[in-house]
């Protein structure tokens, strides 16, 4: 990751007071009348989780630098460590004045990155010969936590390399946040719209090639139904670019319908041919849809790599998107799909309440006080 990109102290320190809850607010108020006290704040998670600390940890030292007092952060792990349920992340100790309308903060920064970061790692450690795109920021709640999910996407992307030699994410769809990924620009080629412009998936491709014809080429190729038809039909318009494994066909077909080609006996029965462990066991409802139901499923990535290669398009790539979260690419790993890049936004956190990350006052001027019950986070 690009460790020099300069991230945007916001809120900024004449602003917390607005962005803060009160009651830090009154607090803070209230130390300013009777004195103020050297506090150390220890701070966990409820979760197992990736530690991302870098977003929270640039803000706060930005602020300290802004109002003109040291802060001292202690961590006990290392940026993209594996953290357990309840564990203190770190330590931050510092003037109490100054700190006490900066936790609310703090911790909006923190701990959704590093549940993304967990989720992200596990996608990758999960399908480790797989190349992912980051295309989370069209489902994120504005800019900041857009930045905030492509930092923990390359966080955990970045364990899993390490950890399994994995292919991780190799960029993602915004220019803004490119730079997490050692990328320079976004990626990305067309949205269905642009099919829909062009009348024809051929026709976009051929309007795509003539604008950016040193660019590979990426097709959707579900926006008329016809993932098999299309797929086929452009790698024939491009003949060369396909030999060459310049032209990837990307899958986003909906949940409401199958694959050209493909029913449930037809799914199944391509399941059987390729990964037959996959459907032994018993499945949920889910689980069995991720495997042979409607919409990107293992079964469709194995069908449209059949159709490709008896077509004689062995290199052409095959792009998935559609709800790739954790479970979905675990059950892709189990069947085997032969799938190249998988573009998802799913690794931001599903459960909200999963995110929140809790700060504690352990030391007040060097004596150690904490609310009963949380004693499990003085320091060792």
């Amino acid at each position: 990751m690009d460790q020099k990109h300069t991230q945007v102290l916001y809120p900024s320190a004449p602003e917390i007071a607005d962005w803060t809850d009160t009651y830090f607010r009154r607090t803070k108020e209230t130390v300013g009348k009777f004195g103020d006290k050297r506090v150390t704040y220890a701070i966990f998670m409820r979760r197992p989780v990736v530690f991302a600390p870098r977003l929270a940890i640039n803000w706060l030292q930005g602020i300290a630098k802004e109002r003109g007092f040291e802060v001292e952060i202690e961590l006990n792990y290392p940026e993209g460590r594996w953290v357990g349920a309840g564990e203190p992340m770190m330590y931050i100790s510092g003037s109490f004045y100054h700190l006490v309308d900066t936790e609310t903060l703090l911790l909006q920064k923190l701990g959704p990155a590093c549940v993304g970061a967990y989720n992200a790692f596990t996608m990758c450690a999960d399908l480790p010969k797989v190349a992912f795109l980051a295309m989370d920021a069209r489902h994120c709640a504005g800019t900041e936590m857009a930045e905030i999910m492509a930092y923990a996407a390359a966080v955990g992307s970045d364990r899993a390399k390490r950890k399994v030699g994995a292919k991780g994410f190799i960029g993602n769809a915004t220019d803004a946040t490119s730079h997490y990924f050692g990328q320079s620009k976004g990626m990305g080629t067309m949205p269905h719209a642009m099919i829909g412009y062009a009348g024809s998936t051929v026709r976009a491709a051929e309007m795509f090639h003539e604008t950016f014809p040193d660019q590979p080429l990426t097709v959707l190729v579900d926006y008329f139904g016809r993932e098999v038809t299309d797929s086929l039909a452009v790698c024939r318009r491009f003949p060369e670019l396909a030999a060459q494994g310049k032209v990837a066909v990307r899958l986003d077909t909906p949940g409401g319908r199958f694959v050209e080609g493909l029913d449930p006996p037809g799914s199944y029965a391509v399941l059987e041919r390729h990964a037959p462990h996959a459907i032994r066991g018993y499945r949920d409802e889910t689980q069995l849809r991720y495997l042979i139901g409607t919409g990107v499923s293992a079964a469709a990535i194995h069908y449209v790599r059949e159709r490709l290669d008896e077509a004689g398009f062995p290199a052409v790539k095959i792009v998935a998107s559609s709800g790739f979260g954790p479970a979905k690419c675990r059950l892709m790993a189990e069947a085997n799909a032969p799938v190249d890049i998988i573009g998802t936004g799913s690794y931001l956190p599903e459960k909200w309440n999963e995110t929140y990350a809790t700060a504690d006052i352990i030391e007040y001027d060097g004596e150690r006080r904490v609310k009963m019950g949380r004693e499990f986070l003085f320091r060792r």
